[in-house]
């Protein structure tokens, strides 16, 4: 209520003349009560009487005005307990990995941190808050206030494991599941008790979770739907192998890796290493590589560690060494991947003498919106005609009504100092001509996505035609965590009555990359589309 929110935001000066006072008053009323008290005779029949609680009253009216920010810095924000007081808050936070506890002294206006590496989990603070009990995911830590420090609790748990019987359950959970959230209530007309049936024989013969998995997908597949089956997340040791950033020749045949090119952003590019085309890379970690043996045991869990590398240069015919640090294959393929769009938007421009602004949109998620949004409305891109927005391969999220609403600006007035035009409003959308590329293993969002841009009527999409995979999925972990599966639980359906899923989308101009065009670097799509947003832009 207001008085809370009041005394909340008191500073520390504040707080502590509220403490004496009401120290004051509770002196006064205690006197008061030993006097009322004093002159209840011993053995008289009156009696005290009970206070009766006050019931809480609650001003839900005016609650969006008493909202307090408590933290005073953004991070992703683990869990979190407002001290007894109010006037200290703790939270986890992470910046820099791992998750670090902090402390909000909120009357003092003061955050610090308090531990590194505290772990992430659910925060319970005890009676008098001397301790915050941390239930991280291995371990339940106790962790002291006072001191800053904190110690793993032992503990065991035994229980009786069931793995058949568990099966059973987590098959009867998934089933039920599907029945209660299927996103269209008949199933698509599937006899899903039938189903049930037939599938849950196989539960006595299966003895690991990978088999069950593989069942469970099986008969999720019966729905003849997108976004179902099961997944088996195993855990165990490995090695990861790690990556030069470089590309090789394979027509070479001598000893060693002839580079046939230095994957720009690579180990080898931030830097000049010298290596360029054409050295040969002779050993790693003073180990030789040999023609006709696998070179990849060199390198086996070195992804960000320190290696030397022996190149040699055939133009100089010199030796020399170079120490990198290799990366993973997800870093890997991430710098393939930019080197594809670099490549498409070198195309556009070469094609469309500049005119055309070309973006690729890598998934439905908050990143790849920023990442969109900087290059479609930067300086360079402003100033050109149209744009091709390239969402090839897209697997999905949730992005369609942010990236339409983008697309979809309309210019309602120009700036103009001293007669020189300079911008347009909206500044914050694109208002020119656009297109949109599709194909054939865009999936969820990477379908719903063009459907909402063609609906709307905002232009044209060029490329292959798209399965209809536009639905809502959850994804829910198991009781054993090692298993997740998929419910379409959120049909996306139009104003006809037509629901997204199993309908697939078709473009305006129909065009196929070849199997030769992917060996040769060929994109008759996108050379297709720049061809149609250049009719656009001549007009």
């Amino acid at each position: 209520d207001l008085d809370a929110y009041e005394k909340f935001r008191r500073n520390k000066e504040e707080r502590e003349l509220a403490k004496n006072e009401e120290q004051e008053q509770q002196k006064d009323k205690k006197d008061k009560k030993d006097k009322e008290e004093d002159k209840i005779k011993v053995g008289s029949a009156n009696k005290k009487k009970k206070d009766e609680p006050k019931g809480l009253v609650f001003d839900l009216e005016n609650c969006r005005d008493r909202v307090i920010r408590l933290t005073d810095h953004s991070s992703h924000l683990g869990d979190y307990v407002l001290s007894n007081g109010g006037d200290t808050l703790y939270y986890q936070a992470s910046f820099e990995g791992g998750y670090d506890l902090w402390k909000r002294q909120i009357s003092e206006d003061r955050t610090s941190i308090v531990m590194k590496n505290v772990g992430s989990g659910e925060f319970l603070p005890d009676k008098d808050f001397r301790h915050l009990y941390l239930c991280d995911y291995n371990a339940i830590k106790k962790i002291d206030l006072s001191s800053n420090s904190s110690k793993n609790i032992e503990f065991e748990a035994r229980f009786n494991f069931k793995p058949y019987a568990e099966r059973q359950y987590m098959f009867n959970h998934v089933w039920q599941q599907v029945k209660d959230k299927f996103y269209e209530p008949t199933l698509h007309g599937v006899d899903w008790a039938n189903y049930k049936k037939v599938y849950e024989k196989f539960l006595p013969y299966i003895n690991n979770n990978f088999d069950f998995s593989e069942m469970l997908s099986e008969m999720l597949g019966e729905l003849n739907a997108s976004h179902t089956g099961a997944r088996y997340w195993g855990t165990a040791p490995r090695l990861q192998t790690a990556h030069l950033g470089l590309f090789f020749d394979n027509d070479y045949t001598g000893n060693g890796l002839r580079v046939q090119e230095v994957i720009k952003r690579g180990p080898f590019a931030v830097r000049n290493t010298k290596v360029t085309a054409g050295c040969i890379i002779e050993k790693i970690d003073g180990d030789s590589i040999v023609q006709g043996q696998d070179y990849f045991p060199l390198l086996d869990g070195k992804a960000g560690k320190p290696v030397r590398v022996s190149v040699f240069d055939p133009k100089t015919k010199k030796r020399f060494d170079v120490v990198i640090r290799p990366i993973s294959a997800g870093e890997q393929q991430e710098l393939l991947y930019k080197r594809w769009v670099d490549r498409n938007r070198h195309l556009v421009d070469s094609l469309s003498g500049g005119r055309l602004a070309y973006v690729h949109v890598k998934a439905m998620n908050s990143p790849s919106y920023r990442q969109v949004y900087l290059e479609l409305l930067s300086d360079t891109n402003r100033n050109r005609d149209a744009v091709i927005v390239d969402e090839r391969h897209n697997g999905g999220g949730w992005l369609h009504d942010d990236l339409c609403t983008l697309l979809n600006g309309k210019e309602y007035q120009q700036f103009v100092p001293n007669g020189r035009y300079v911008g347009s409003d909206p500044f914050n959308k694109w208002n020119k001509p656009s297109c949109v590329m599709i194909c054939e293993d865009d999936y969820s969002n990477g379908h719903g996505f063009p459907w909402v841009y063609k609906e709307l009527g905002i232009g044209k999409l060029i490329g292959t035609p798209v399965a209809g995979t536009m639905t809502a999925v959850w994804w829910e972990n198991m009781l054993d965590p090692s298993i997740v599966f998929g419910i379409p639980q959120v049909g996306c359906r139009d104003l006809r009555g037509n629901y997204g899923e199993n309908t697939q989308l078709n473009p305006d101009i129909e065009v196929y990359n070849t199997p030769e065009d992917y060996i040769n670097g060929y994109d008759r799509q996108l050379v297709k589309a720049v061809e149609e947003m250049m009719k656009v832009v001549k007009k």
